[in-house]
């Protein structure tokens, strides 16, 4: 007994030395904005397909993958996965792209975000993913010279409601959602690009993801609340150039999401490429399992060592 006790420590430090660029870190450093201690708590759980799911998250965090400093390219992405603002695909859409993500010199960085529906959030519930997410890029930025990233080469993806809250972060950036915690909160929390994958942009009928929108709003929201979050309404000559990704057969999230927001970025002469698979449905991730659509990541990594 003892020497399985030995035998998997010492395993598990072979295992630390070798993953010592992946860091788990907390968002906030000091109080979380917008919240209160309850005795809720977070969920992680595996789903029937095997997906790795977190709700009910308490403490946002970090999850960063740096890829040999030899082979970086000095990118950065910042990852939110989806879950229709009720859980998170963790795996799935977070840590499986980041590493995709670095096996090709780019720095992939999953942020586990709260969600609206949390019992341990005060208020402004549907301003709580955004607040998450400037603080995300933020740290991001502080700490690319410490992680070889160019600070001019950090942008976002996000999937299915993920896809909301990075277009959110895409078109709200420079708005004032919470206050100062530190040195980092004084830098720029504007992506340098944006990737949005089979994603929830707007919060108006007929085209949302009524899951997304309920989840965010609640039953009843105002027009207003509505339409300061369907981000097809809030583009302009700053928002990052996009890149967008879709199903036209997406039965959870209709195409015209991403049609919207292309429409949108092209009618401000912002660089956008999108791409529209006749097939697929919603929630694929890398579909290395479809023929198709299984080379979509590398459209995206073309995409990216062709910026500006």
């Amino acid at each position: 007994m003892k020497t399985l006790k030995k035998s998997t420590i010492f395993l598990a430090l072979i295992s630390v030395g070798m993953s010592a660029q992946d860091t788990i870190m907390p968002l906030w450093p000091k109080s979380i904005p917008n919240q209160h201690q309850s005795n809720e708590e977070e969920v992680i759980s595996k789903s029937d397909d095997g997906i790795l799911w977190v709700t009910n998250v308490q403490k946002p965090t970090l999850e960063v993958y740096l890829p040999s400093k030899r082979n970086m390219t000095g990118q950065a992405v910042v990852i939110f996965p989806g879950g229709g603002y009720y859980g998170l695909a963790y795996d799935w859409e977070g840590t499986d792209i980041a590493k995709a993500l670095t096996a090709n010199g780019i720095a992939g960085i999953v942020v586990k975000y709260r969600l609206p529906r949390s019992k341990s959030i005060t208020e402004g519930k549907n301003v709580v993913p955004l607040q998450d997410a400037q603080r995300a890029i933020r740290l991001v930025r502080s700490k690319s010279e410490k992680w070889n990233i160019a600070s001019n080469k950090i942008g976002i993806m996000g999937f299915s409601a993920g896809g909301h809250l990075a277009s959110t972060l895409g078109t709200h950036y420079s708005e004032s959602v919470y206050e100062k915690q530190d040195e980092a909160d004084d830098l720029s929390a504007r992506p340098d690009f944006m990737a949005l994958i089979y994603p929830v942009i707007t919060l108006g009928a007929p085209s949302t993801h009524t899951g997304s929108r309920t989840s965010l709003l609640g039953e009843k929201p105002t027009n207003d609340e509505v339409d300061y979050l369907s981000n097809e309404k809030h583009v302009n000559k700053d928002t990052p150039p996009t890149f967008l990704l879709h199903a036209m057969d997406d039965d959870a999230v209709p195409v015209e999401n991403s049609i919207m927001f292309f429409d949108a970025l092209r009618e401000h002469n912002v660089p956008t490429t999108m791409h529209v698979y006749p097939t697929g449905g919603h929630g694929f991730s890398l579909a290395l399992k479809d023929k198709k659509l299984k080379g979509w990541i590398d459209l995206f990594f073309d995409w990216m060592a062709n910026l500006d």
